[in-house]
């Protein structure tokens, strides 16, 4: 008997609840696929099915031996499909979503390696501050900076995400430079409306935490036209490194409370549970893990 053949057989006539119909799915008589159900029944030892002229049923040792011997097979076919794919040029598209700032700024360097590597790989961005469905929605993979919070998704840390308050040179020479995070409660600030709390910004130092509440005459739902207010004199703000590294080695904004430290978060790539990650999208994703982690170029001589 052919064991690999039987167990196959044997799941299909569950899954179709007939000899016949499990006989023609495998292209062999009736007779022959219940004499292998039964072959296979006397190698184990056990009953797997009960048989009437009416109707098929699962016996309990038939109800395991299924649900083990359909994840086996589940997991033989996927392994055979990952072994073909690893013999072609991977291929096919990606639907993306990023923020945009992330995405202007570091991901379409980032994305043109990566075409150039993998030429048949087609990719679809989506440039959004907002949080998309990804299962709703259809897309294969999102850049997110926040925490997990659904759990039809699994989350891959590309980089940390540091924040630092900031001001421009001349905002401060005018309105006075904050000694403690205490005093930004007298200053104009700018405010990143996406967060769902954006008016509380929160600092630590030495164990110590300190919970400001602030206000300003503009919030915005971008952080780079936040940062472009800030450097045009208009406030302080709170903005992530990736974003305002640049400026501040420019000289146009100036890093504020450098004692103080604003809770890190952390860049993801999100992606919806499946079984078997497709190949393109793995590829991808350990792309960008190699080109920004453990410690981002936009990093460098800020700490």
């Amino acid at each position: 008997m052919d064991k690999l053949q039987a167990m196959q057989l044997f799941v299909r006539v569950v899954d179709s609840g007939s000899f016949t119909a499990a006989a023609d799915q495998m292209d062999i008589s009736r007779a022959l696929a219940s004499k292998l159900v039964q072959t296979l029944e006397e190698s184990l030892g056990v009953r797997l099915l009960n048989r009437t002229t009416r109707r098929l049923s699962l016996t309990d040792p038939g109800r395991n031996y299924y649900q083990r011997v359909s994840e086996l097979l589940t997991q033989l076919a996927e392994a055979e499909a990952e072994a073909a794919e690893l013999q072609v040029e991977p291929r096919g598209k990606l639907r993306v979503t990023a923020p945009m700032s992330f995405a202007i700024r570091h991901l379409a360097a980032a994305v043109a390696e990566f075409q150039k590597r993998y030429p048949f790989i087609e990719l679809d961005l989506n440039l959004n501050d907002r949080q998309v469905d990804l299962v709703d929605e259809g897309y294969d993979l999102a850049i997110r900076i926040a925490q997990l919070a659904d759990s039809r998704l699994v989350a891959r840390r590309i980089a940390p995400c540091h924040f630092v308050a900031a001001a421009s040179p001349a905002y401060l020479a005018t309105h006075g430079e904050p000694a403690h995070p205490s005093e930004l409660a007298g200053h104009e600030c700018l405010i990143y409306t996406l967060l769902p709390r954006n008016s509380e910004w929160c600092f630590g130092r030495n164990g110590e935490q300190v919970s400001v509440r602030v206000k300003g005459r503009l919030g915005v739902n971008n952080g780079d036209f936040l940062l472009n207010a800030a450097a045009a004199d208009l406030g302080i703000v709170i903005s992530p490194t990736f974003i305002a590294a640049d400026e501040i080695r420019s000289g146009r904004l100036r890093c504020l409370l450098p004692e103080w430290q604003i809770a890190p978060s952390a860049i993801h790539a999100v992606y919806p549970q499946v079984r078997s990650l497709p190949r393109k999208t793995r590829l991808l994703i350990d792309f960008l893990v190699e080109r920004f982690a453990p410690a981002p170029y936009w990093d460098q001589g800020l700490h």
